[in-house]
């Protein structure tokens, strides 16, 4: 097995040597993932190896590096596609590199070194932070460990010599650091497609669909422009992303003709039986957004915890010909249960083909009137729930907060009136949601950055609005608010005790709340 220096995957990458065939998913890691791989890389931990396939003929389709675009490769030289490794390739591509090009359209949080962090083997010293979070006396820029004059500037800030110390012993480690790559080299594309096979069997191994896809059935039938069809059909309605995510509707295909979101199940049907059914898989797709959309404030597929939740729901509403499926009163509260359970208890987070199995199932048997076990799982949610996670807009766990306030029709903090759910979950983006308890008034009370950013401390409120009340005590900020703000609090799942000016009893209080909100929900 050989190794590549981060140095070299930072020399790699921008040349085009190193691509991303189409066939893969998209970079799915969280911000705070990408920071425990800094911490494995840095503390000796082992963290896998990449799997490139070298081949000197470039795939028509390919994907960029998570949110870096990538350069054209160069001609008559040999491209590396990653096929097992990505998410870590990107994040470590990402974190180091000063330069690289990134598309405005996807999230990414840079990564420092915390040098106030507990030094132990459990507790990770590299934090995500966005920049109005970052303090410059404790928190370090990796991404100016690899550029010298960036490096010198960002430590000549830094006096005491024992920080300095521990700044250069960081960057020696990741300079020497080694990242371990296997290389397939080979043009024989059917091989590729059984070894990318085998190594996601353990995974989420859909992804192979795209690629069977791609070079066997794009004779017979275009799915790709079937999916492009459907993705301009679904773009007025704020859910165009669906038809972008081939992955996603592959899995709807399986799961609809063969009940098994498996790739054996799909690769083992007929093409012609696809292309005859394929109205039906349609349906089964509008049918879910339909319901998300009327029962769930769902207004983008972003919006959703799981994207992998429309695959059963897909299956309940898949009907051939103009049909519709009517959707009782008992089922759709079995659907609603069933959705904030499988987001609350992160269920497509690992075991991600046996869970659908089980769902594709309990719906058919639903729609059926037969008895089913839906949402039949294991579900625990507490105040830690509410206390403990960091409110990150694309995290499973923010999202699914996101959505239980929609729930409530959150009211304007300034005017008292409805907030526009629509607009705002259509852009979703981080200007909307902000701290309950300012994050200048909480800092000056020497509260720390995770409590600051607790889930428990958000709510729904505009940039604007968080503005005009501005980032002095809760009690200061009540005075521009209507005269009676109990209406506003109710929807906001917020206590009282918010204008008190204490924290710890806030915080306390409205993670009780949101728990309770949250059992409701999924009882």
């Amino acid at each position: 097995m050989a190794d590549f220096t981060i140095r070299e995957i930072l020399d790699l990458v921008p040349r085009g040597q190193v691509r991303v065939p189409a066939f893969q998913r998209g970079f799915v890691w969280d911000p705070d993932m990408v920071g425990f791989l800094m911490d494995s890389i840095y503390k000796g931990y082992p963290f896998g190896a990449l799997l490139l396939w070298r081949t000197r003929e470039k795939l028509r389709h390919e994907r960029q590096l998570g949110p870096f675009v990538l350069p054209d490769a160069q001609e008559d030289y040999p491209v590396d596609y990653v096929l097992d490794g990505q998410q870590r390739l990107t994040s470590i591509f990402g974190v180091f590199q000063s330069d690289a090009e990134v598309d405005l359209d996807c999230e990414w949080a840079d990564i420092y070194f915390d040098l106030e962090a507990d030094e132990n083997a459990q507790e990770s010293q590299f934090l995500a932070l966005d920049p109005e979070d970052v303090d410059l006396d404790r928190h370090f820029p990796l991404k100016s460990a690899f550029v010298p004059v960036e490096y010198r500037r960002a430590t000549a800030r830094f006096t005491d010599e024992s920080d300095i110390e521990r700044l250069d012993e960081m960057q020696a480690r990741f300079k020497e650091a080694r990242i371990p790559y296997q290389l397939l080299t080979t043009e024989d594309r059917a091989k590729v497609a059984i070894v990318f096979e085998r190594i996601n069997r353990t995974g989420v191994p859909l992804d192979t669909l795209q690629l069977l896809t791609a070079w066997t059935w794009s004779e017979e039938f275009d799915l790709q422009q079937q999916f492009e069809t459907l993705r301009e059909e679904l773009e007025p309605f704020g859910f165009a992303g669906v038809g972008d995510d081939t992955n996603l509707l592959l899995r709807c295909c399986a799961a609809v003709l063969s009940s098994d979101a498996s790739p054996a199940a799909l690769v083992n049907l007929r093409g012609a039986e696809v292309r005859e059914r394929f109205d039906e898989i349609l349906n089964g797709v509008r049918g879910a957004i339909d319901f998300l959309r009327g029962n769930l404030e769902v207004r983008s597929i972003v919006n959703l915890p799981f994207s992998t939740i429309l695959v059963p729901l897909s299956v309940f509403f898949a009907q051939p010909g103009n049909g519709f499926v009517p959707v009782t009163d008992d089922q759709r509260a079995r659907l609603v249960r069933w959705f904030w359970r499988a987001s609350f208890s992160r269920r497509f987070s690992s075991g991600v083909l046996r869970n659908l199995k089980e769902d594709i199932d309990g719906m058919r048997m639903l729609r059926a009137g037969e008895a089913d076990a839906l949402g039949d799982f294991s579900v625990d949610i507490d105040v830690d729930f509410f206390m403990h996670n960091t409110f990150r807009v694309n995290t499973v766990n923010t999202k699914a907060f996101i959505l239980m306030l929609a729930q409530e029709r959150p009211l304007n903090f300034i005017s008292g009136q409805p907030v526009g759910l629509d607009r705002v979950l259509r852009d979703y983006n981080r200007t909307e949601f902000h701290h309950l308890y300012p994050r200048g008034y909480l800092t000056g009370l020497g509260q720390t950055a995770r409590a600051i950013g607790c889930l428990a401390n958000f709510a729904f409120l505009s940039k604007a609005d968080n503005t005009l009340l501005g980032g002095g005590a809760p009690s200061t900020y009540r005075e521009k608010m209507p005269e009676d703000v109990d209406e506003i609090l109710k929807h906001a799942l917020c206590p009282g005790s918010l204008f008190n000016d204490d924290y710890e009893e806030f915080s306390a209080e409205r993670a009780s709340l949101l728990a309770s909100g949250a059992r409701a929900l999924i009882a």
